[in-house]
């Protein structure tokens, strides 16, 4: 077998005696496996885009897939560019290695995004930041990829955390151990769409044995459930039922009741006395409260926090805080303080100091209504 397009000293000495190279032998996959494959990815990859829309802030697609089976050194002579490879290995419910590939200039505009900036004017290189950036978007979306597979396979599929990699397809030798260049893999394309930003296509690579693995769970999953029959009695089809004669003191209801459930030659429908039903009517009355059941909780302990504002910043924003930095909040100077309990507002108040401690007076006490749209 060649290895990564050269010969070996036996393929060499095997040709000068005239005998001819074996050819690998390609696993195939039927039409069926392939489509099980494709829906697969499909609805994998549907989770995954709709993860990185929140991610992103933005509408991302995910067309059908298209499968092939191919060779790593296939994929990279078709795509000679550099790509982000994301490796996930399933530890639980499939087992074997499945890579995501991702076009480096597609990733550096996703690690932008994240970033807070619009994708616009993406940085050049994945450095240390973007690159944890990217990661963890990509991170993501292979959790999510797990969840919709044990939801589609109704077992646990669990992931080991994803190593992510950039490789020049054009340049770089076997992006992965999971296959060597010249063994068949399956290959899932998609075509992705981040609104006008992103029109490119993103590629999952799974090995020929996790790949059948696959369509098995999905097959079993969707096999129906045979169904349990219980055998009747002997001449129980022969048998004639016989009525049921009521006890004295049983009601005339229960033996309405005895009566439906016996054949219609059997009924004995006469005698019933039917009346309508009679409700006592509804009186109005009002709550009272105890004062002993207030006491039942008197020591709960409750968490009380004095906020004096808030204010949202973006991840770039947070990383670039320092010794010395400002963080502008979104109350003005002098303006009352939220007083909290277990996170509720319940009250507003002024910041005093007590034997150089911090405290806070009570100025305004938060109105019922208001009190219970915060409970909401």
């Amino acid at each position: 077998m060649m290895s990564d397009g050269f010969l070996s000293q036996e393929e060499i000495d095997a040709l000068l005696r005239g005998e001819q190279l074996a050819s690998p032998v390609v696993p195939e996959l039927d039409d069926m496996a392939k489509d099980a494959l494709g829906e697969i990815g499909n609805i994998c990859m549907g989770s995954a885009a709709t993860t990185l829309s929140i991610l992103l802030g933005r509408r991302v697609s995910i067309t059908t897939p298209q499968v092939s089976v191919t060779t790593l050194n296939e994929i990279k002579r078709q795509y000679p560019l550099p790509y982000l490879v994301i490796e996930v290995y399933y530890s639980h419910g499939i087992l074997g290695t499945n890579l995501l590939a991702i076009r480096q200039q597609d990733a550096l505009i996703i690690a932008d995004l994240m970033m807070g900036g619009d994708g616009s004017n993406p940085p050049t290189e994945l450095n240390d930041l973007y690159m944890s950036a990217v990661s963890e978007a990509m991170n993501q979306m292979m959790g999510s990829t797990a969840t919709s597979m044990s939801t589609v396979f109704k077992k646990k599929v669990d992931i080991s955390p994803p190593q992510v990699n950039v490789f020049d397809f054009g340049v770089d030798g076997n992006i992965s151990a999971m296959a060597a260049g010249d063994e068949p893999i399956v290959s899932v394309s998609f075509r992705m769409e981040v609104e006008d930003l992103i029109d490119s296509e993103i590629m999952q690579i799974i090995p020929i044995n996790v790949a059948k693995e696959m369509v098995e769970s999905l097959m079993a999953a969707i096999q129906p459930t045979p169904k349990t029959t219980t055998s009747a009695a002997p001449n129980a089809a022969t048998s004639t039922p016989q009525p049921v004669m009521a006890p004295a003191r049983e009601t005339n209801f229960a033996q309405a009741q005895q009566a439906a459930a016996l054949p219609k030659t059997h009924q004995p429908l006469t005698n019933v006395t039917v009346q309508p039903v009679q409700f006592a009517p509804l009186k109005p009355t009002t709550p009272t409260t105890s004062d002993t059941n207030i006491n039942l909780i008197m020591d709960v302990p409750l968490q009380v926090t004095v906020e004096l504002g808030r204010t949202r910043k973006l991840i770039r924003e947070i990383l670039e805080l320092g010794p010395g930095s400002v963080v502008e909040l979104d109350k003005l100077a002098g303006e009352p303080v939220d007083i909290l309990v277990n996170g509720k507002l319940i009250a507003k108040g002024e910041v005093v100091v007590i034997d150089e401690n911090f405290g806070v007076r009570i100025t305004e006490i938060v109105s019922p209504l208001e009190r219970a749209n915060n409970l909401q």
